[in-house]
């Protein structure tokens, strides 16, 4: 592949979809394999200007990147993009022992042999802003600073009690860091500053607020690029402060447009979210027209787990054949989180994300499934790789819900190929969520 914009990395599957939407909207063509893909479906896809690659890397141990971000990061590197980005949840929640972002930068820093990487994590297109170096976000309609936040604060694995984003790396990486602030970004000398940091520094986080500086912040990192790709790390913030940055030069991005999808017959979503956003949308589309069935998520990864599989299928294909839309979950708000007894088996978490995949893989072959819905940003990486699934495009945005977009499926399995997919993460969406996927948007 020739004249690539970027390359990028996604700690999860839900994000990694929130920056191929990102750039599609910015008239990017994009495509996002699921694991290293070989020449030829590489090829399939040579028109892209951009090429992402799905990861789980949010919910893995330092010692598992030490490993595969490595051998990432180098393929990602050889494409030889202007911007390779690591692309981390706009929460910016992880920790030193899970989703280490500390971790992650280091490797980039030596696979790239870069001196310093620019992080930018501010996305207003998300509602996620970044001031003075503390991250704030939205939750229903109101806004927190993110160690007040009423659920990013509580997460069961990654809970975020510290808003300064350096002091919160500080305990993942020794790597000095520094911070070019809104009143600096805004200021003549915004350029000069970024390079005396950045020479004295590691890490480099960029604050965007808003249009104004979230332009700016892609007008930096653009100029900063250096020859054989510049790595750069943060959330899909880092797409829409460049697509600012492209939209001076008419060749590098055109008006993206797109069709609508209709409206599916019917739909099977499958969830392993503790989220009450989730939670919210699950009960919103059982009042219309959904039926609802519990997995039991310690069930599915105990060793009867094909037993609870095979019961789940079946349950769900008895609504799917009276034709009624199914959602298939694991737990119904964070009361219901299990997570301290999944825990006590090792890898049983990324277990219950394969079994949620083959049950909806088993579902979507049997009633020849059009459309379907994977809610949970960890869940989503390890179900959809049960499924057959190569890579990605953007069949299109859901415009009230940024993030998220409807995906076509690309397979050499004949029913998954042309698969309408959503991926939704935790706190995505309005409580119409389902419903508008089911129903064509609309919402």
């Amino acid at each position: 592949m020739q004249d690539l914009l970027l390359s990028y990395y996604g700690d999860d599957l839900t994000g990694s979809t929130d920056v191929m939407e990102a750039l599609e909207l910015g008239g990017v063509p994009t495509v996002l394999f699921m694991r290293k893909p070989d020449n030829d479906l590489l090829e399939r896809f040579a028109h892209c200007r951009a090429v992402g690659l799905a990861g789980t890397s949010r919910s893995e141990s330092p010692q598992w990147m030490d490993t595969h971000l490595k051998a990432a990061f180098a393929w990602l590197k050889s494409l030889q993009a202007e911007i390779c980005h690591y692309k981390v949840c706009s929460t910016f929640d992880s920790s030193p022992t899970i989703g280490s972002i500390g971790r992650a930068i280091e490797i980039g820093h030596e696979v790239f042999a870069q001196d310093c990487v620019p992080l930018v994590v501010g996305a207003p297109q998300l509602k996620r802003y970044t001031a003075f170096g503390h991250l704030f976000a939205a939750y229903r309609d109101r806004y927190y600073r993110i160690d007040r936040h009423p659920v990013m604060s509580r997460h069961p694995a990654t809970p975020m009690d510290e808003s300064d984003l350096l002091v919160h790396l500080s305990r993942q990486t020794n790597f000095p860091s520094e911070l070019l602030d809104l009143a600096t970004l805004r200021s003549p000398t915004r350029s000069a500053t970024f390079d005396r940091l950045a020479a004295g520094s590691a890490i480099l986080l960029i604050d965007v607020d808003g249009p104004e500086s979230q332009a700016l912040a892609g007008k930096e990192i653009w100029r900063a690029r250096k020859p054989g790709g510049y790595f750069v790390v943060g959330s899909s913030g880092i797409e829409y402060a460049l697509l600012a940055e492209w939209k001076q030069s008419d060749d590098r991005a055109a008006e993206a447009t797109f069709t609508s999808p209709g409206a599916a017959d019917r739909i099977a979503v499958v969830s392993g979210s503790c989220s009450p956003t989730t939670e919210r949308q699950i009960r919103h589309a059982m009042s219309d027209g959904f039926d609802g069935i519990e997995v039991d998520p310690v069930e599915l990864v105990s060793e009867h787990s094909d037993t609870t599989i095979a019961r789940a299928v079946a349950a769900g294909k008895a609504s799917l054949e009276a034709g009624r839309s199914v959602i298939l979950y694991t737990a119904l708000g964070p009361t219901a989180d299990r997570g301290a007894e999944i825990d006590r088996k090792e890898g049983a978490r990324h277990k219950l994300g394969r079994g949620l995949g083959e049950l909806l893989r088993a579902l979507t072959v049997e009633q020849k499934l059009k459309r379907v819905i994977i809610a949970g940003g960890d869940t989503s990486s390890h179900a959809l790789g049960q499924m057959g699934v190569d890579a990605l495009t953007v069949r299109m945005p859901l415009p009230a819900s940024p993030g998220s977009p409807l995906c076509v499926a690309h397979s050499g399995i004949a029913a998954i190929d042309g698969l309408e997919v959503a991926l939704k993460g935790g706190q995505v969406g309005t409580d119409r969520y389902f419903l508008a996927i089911r129903d064509g948007f609309g919402d």
